[in-house]
């Protein structure tokens, strides 16, 4: 029995989460539209390029949460699940996730995007293990903060680290699969880095170092 840590967005997903949680925002006219999708994109096209500064990314998307009830956040969720997210759950993901499971691994979504877009996805693939960037609260409410680090680049090391002390779990025999260059530190670390709908960048380091890449699409 092993870890096996699944990244999310481009990984498990057929399309990325935090972007589509922003694009959903415009959509339903929770945000200005035009500033707020340019905004998006720029962090978006940021991240592609191993440039994302992560803590403004985090002060731009998380106050929207900060700006709204819990009530309301839970209910546009519920929305964007069916309209946004069914549509790009994959198959194959899935299958992989529920051999691990028979196998007698535990599963663990491990993503930089917040807990709030995140936890319901990873629960519709039977995980229920997740590490992500934590959305601060005060008094229940959102406040547009991080609670402890990012879950981002070598912030995802030190998450999971802490999360094994905790669960009294090793990284022995673990598996990653990620899709971005962006978790080359997580990648490097576990006995078994695979590649997932690989970024450029990504596949030809995966060459190099001969890591399995797959394709769930």
């Amino acid at each position: 029995m092993a870890l096996a840590l699944f990244d999310l967005d481009r990984t498990l997903l057929g399309g990325d989460s935090d972007f589509l949680w922003g694009e959903f925002l415009t959509e339903i006219g929770a945000v200005n539209a035009k500033e707020y999708q340019k905004k998006n994109q720029v962090f978006f096209d940021d991240y592609a390029k191993g440039e994302l500064d992560i803590n403004q990314y985090l002060e731009f998307c998380l106050s929207p949460l900060a700006n709204n009830s819990i009530k309301q956040l839970n209910k546009w969720h519920q929305q964007f699940m069916l309209e946004k997210i069914q549509p790009i759950l994959l198959e194959k993901a899935k299958k992989v996730v529920d051999i691990h499971k028979k196998n007698g691994d535990r599963t663990l979504v491990i993503t930089a995007t917040n807990s709030f877009v995140t936890r319901p996805i990873a629960q519709a693939y039977g995980i229920e293990d997740l590490l992500a960037t934590e959305p601060e609260r005060v008094n229940g409410q959102f406040n547009g903060k991080v609670s402890g680090i990012p879950c981002f680049q070598i912030g995802k090391v030190h998450k999971l680290k802490q999360w094994c002390k905790e669960n009294n779990e090793t990284l022995d025999g673990a598996y990653f699969y990620s899709d971005s260059h962006n978790d080359l530190p997580l990648l490097e670390l576990v006995d078994n880095p695979i590649v997932v709908h690989g970024d450029e960048k990504l596949l030809a380091i995966a060459q190099q170092k001969n890591w399995q890449c797959m394709d769930w699409t």
